[in-house]
Formats: structure tokens, C-alpha cells, sequence
């Protein structure tokens, strides 16, 4: 076997050396002291940076491929003049791929992240990080490199609002390897998201807006009668603002008549902190009748929205839900829209409607607001609900005007529609029901 043979070295070149037995070492005289020495099956070898006769190993091919340890070699031959006794052995993360594979791969498992959360950045990296980035050496990353391979094109197919979701995934990435010690510097560092395009990102606009309601609360009455459960998903989430997410998982045992509050639990909401929601008479009512509907057709369950299965809907049921509702004209996340607009113009305090969204405060809110506010927010839901109330909604609670008076006079519920009295269904936390 031939001890060593020249060449310019390139994968199809390496590779084409690995078929002929002959061959023992690869070397590239435009790159002094690097060596590739194939192993026994010619499949797989090693890196070697040579200083007289000390074979020193520093990667395994083909994990590190020819122009991932050319990249590294100035930054190899630094360390091997300072520490002689240690070997500078490549880091496996030499190209964006495998940096955002082993990044993937960590917010998968965190358990802070959402699972929605996760798929997003599941996706992103999958669809449009990975195959545009996969083989970039990261030592050979730029700005223009990125401009050219990333934001450029996918500015052409994906919203703005996207690639900056993508950016700030592949910063973050770049900024964990770095303080982990994965890479030897940030080639990111000092990027920002408008280096790259000076286009605004406007918010979508809303396609439900206040003049709407009337004609919503006439649909979802409608929609009561035939497909209950996608009404009431939609009305809950109308008259409290919140998210999908967090709405579709809601438990009865976490729905307090007695208490009049609707607790969110830290894990399902987004921003991972627990929730308290007033509730008002109407949405109290809106429940009896609701669970009324339930037991009547045989569930007793522990969900509020319920799949076949027993267990609360998936994400994806949930957004069929709207699609059959919306029927393209608006989403579930216009709902919540159009209720903090419509708190605005009814002169609710733009924190209150903040708390109510379950919004993460600003940092200076944050350290001299040490409230939940809760009869703030109770006024605030009671004055969206009795404008709701002006344009059709108590044709769906069914509660009439003794409203205050609840616990004196029970209200009565129309036609065989509902409990004549809403503290027959008090449900507690502890309540299995």
C-alpha cells in the first residue's frame, strides 16, 4: 500500500481515493501538515495535523467533511501553538446544519416551551433553516452569506413577520452554542434583523372589528343550536380574550361557579404563568346551559371541549373548529382581537385589558405592579359583556335582567333550555364533575 498520495482535496475526490485499496493517506500540498488517513473499511478516517513526526488526530471523516476542517485549520494550528500537549480536536459542530440539528434537538426536550412552540420551531428548521443553511461551514458564515442563502429568497415566499421568527431561532442557536462553548465564536454577533430589509412588518389587520359583533353573536347563536361545542369555544374566547390554546384544554374542575373564576393553569397558557378570569353572571349562565347541553347528551367528562376521545381537543380539531365557523372570513385569533379593541373604545384601562389578555407586562410594570387587579378586571368583563349584551348575546345565556339579583331570584332559563337555577352546578376545583 502506497504510504501517501497528493491531491486537491474535495469530497468527490476524497471519496473516489476511498475506492482504491492502495491508498493509504490523502494530502493536499496547498494545505501543509493536513492528512486524511482512511480506516480499514475505507468508509470512514481521520483528520491529522502533522508537526514532524507527531500524527496529531483532530476529527473523523466523513462527520467532518473536506471543506469543514479546511475552514477550521487557521483556528486548529492557533490552538495547537498554545497548548502543544493538547490535540485540537475539531468540534463536531462545524457546519450551521449540525449546530441547528443539536439545537432541534434541545428545544424539543425543554420543558418550559410549549408544544405548539416547539413545532413551530420544528418546522422552521426543517423547511427553509436546514435546507438553506445545512453545509455552511460556520466559520464561512457572513452576513452576506446569510443574505444570499436565507433572508434574501425567503423573503420572496414566507411573511416578514416569519423570517424574523426564523432570525431571531438562528440567533438564539448561535448564542447558546457560543456560551456553552460549542463554537469558538459567534459569526452572528452584532447581526440585526433590519441589516437585511428595511420593510416594516405591519400587524394584520383585523377582520372583525366592533360593527361585526352584531352579525358574530347572531352566528354563533345559531351555531349554538347545531354545533354547540364550536359555538361556546368561540364564546369564550369572545368574552374573555383568550387564546386558543389555552381555551381548548380548559377543565371543569377549573371552572369555580361558587368562586366565580376561571383558572388557567401556568402550563397551558403562553406566556407560562397562571391566569384568573372573573366570571360574570352572563358567562355563568352561558355555563349552566352549556353543561346542561353536555350531560344531556351523556358526557360527564372532565373537559370542556371534549374530542371523541375523551381528551380535550388537539390543536388542530381546534382550528377546524374556526374554519367551519369562520368560513375564511375570520380566524380564532380575530376574536381576540376585536374584544381588547372593543375594551379600548368602551375606555378600559389599557393595563387592565393587558392582565386580562394574560400579556407579559413590561419590565418596569412588572417590578411596581405586584397586583392581579382581579375587581379591575371584574368591572372591565362586566362592561364588555353587557355591550355584548346590546347586540344579541343574551339570546344565548338566557339570563334574564334580575341579573344582580341572582341569589335572591334565581334567573330562569327559557323553554327547557338550561338549569332554572344557576347554583345547581356549582363547580369547584376539587370538583371531579
Amino acid at each position: 500500500m502506497s504510504a501517501t498520495r497528493e491531491v486537491k482535496l474535495s469530497e468527490a475526490e476524497v471519496r473516489r481515493q476511498a475506492g482504491d485499496s492502495s491508498v493509504r493517506d490523502l494530502r493536499d500540498p496547498r494545505h501543509p501538515g493536513l492528512y486524511l488517513r482512511f480506516w480499514s473499511n475505507r468508509e470512514r478516517g481521520t483528520w491529522h495535523l502533522v508537526r514532524g513526526k507527531k500524527w496529531v488526530p483532530i476529527a473523523r471523516w466523513p462527520d467532518v467533511g473536506v471543506s469543514a476542517v479546511i475552514a477550521e485549520l487557521p483556528a486548529l494550528r492557533q490552538r495547537l501553538l498554545r497548548s502543544p500537549a493538547t490535540a485540537p480536536v475539531v468540534s463536531g459542530m462545524v457546519t450551521a446544519g449540525q449546530l441547528l440539528d443539536w439545537y432541534g434537538y434541545r428545544l424539543a426536550r425543554d420543558r418550559s416551551l410549549s408544544d405548539k412552540r416547539k413545532a413551530g420551531a420544528r418546522s422552521a428548521i426543517a423547511q427553509h433553516l436546514k435546507p438553506r443553511l445545512d453545509d455552511l461551514v460556520i466559520a464561512e458564515l457572513t452576513a452576506d452569506t446569510l443574505d444570499k442563502r436565507l433572508m434574501w429568497p425567503c423573503q420572496a415566499e414566507v411573511s416578514l413577520s416569519y423570517l424574523r421568527q426564523m432570525f431571531a431561532l438562528l440567533l438564539t442557536a448561535f448564542r447558546q452554542a457560543l456560551k456553552l462553548g460549542l463554537i469558538d465564536s459567534n459569526p452572528m454577533a452584532g447581526m440585526r434583523f433590519n441589516d437585511f430589509t428595511k420593510a416594516k412588518i405591519l400587524p394584520k389587520a383585523a377582520r372583525l372589528r366592533d360593527v361585526h359583533l352584531p352579525g358574530l353573536i347572531q352566528q354563533l347563536t345559531q351555531a349554538f343550536e347545531a354545533t354547540t361545542g364550536d359555538a361556546m369555544l368561540a364564546l369564550m374566547m369572545l368574552a374573555h380574550g383568550t387564546r386558543i390554546g389555552e381555551t381548548r384544554k380548559a377543565r371543569w374542575s377549573e371552572v369555580s361557579l361558587a368562586a366565580a373564576e376561571w383558572f388557567i393553569p401556568a402550563a397551558n397558557a403562553k406566556t407560562r404563568t397562571e391566569h384568573r378570569l372573573p366570571l360574570t353572571a352572563q358567562v355563568q349562565a352561558l355555563l349552566v346551559r352549556y353543561r346542561t347541553f353536555q350531560q344531556a347528551g351523556g358526557y360527564e367528562g372532565v373537559y370542556l371541549f371534549p374530542n371523541r376521545r375523551g381528551q380535550p381537543l388537539s390543536e388542530s380539531q381546534a382550528s377546524q373548529v374556526f374554519t367551519r365557523l369562520g368560513q375564511g372570513e375570520w380566524t380564532s385569533h380575530d376574536l381576540r382581537k376585536v374584544s381588547r379593541t372593543t375594551w379600548t373604545d368602551l375606555g378600559i384601562d389599557g393595563h387592565i385589558g393587558e392582565m386580562l389578555l394574560n400579556h407579559t407586562l413590561g419590565k418596569i410594570a412588572s417590578t411596581y405592579i405586584h397586583t392581579q387587579a382581579m375587581q379591575q378586571r371584574r368591572v372591565a368583563l362586566e362592561k364588555w359583556h353587557a355591550h355584548l349584551d346590546q347586540v344579541g348575546f343574551k339570546a344565548i345565556h338566557n339570563l334574564t335582567d334580575a341579573l344582580t339579583e341572582i341569589s335572591q331570584n334565581p334567573a330562569q332559563a327559557t323553554a327547557g333550555k338550561g338549569s332554572s337555577d344557576l347554583t345547581e352546578f356549582v363547580i369547584s376545583e376539587d370538583s371531579k364533575a
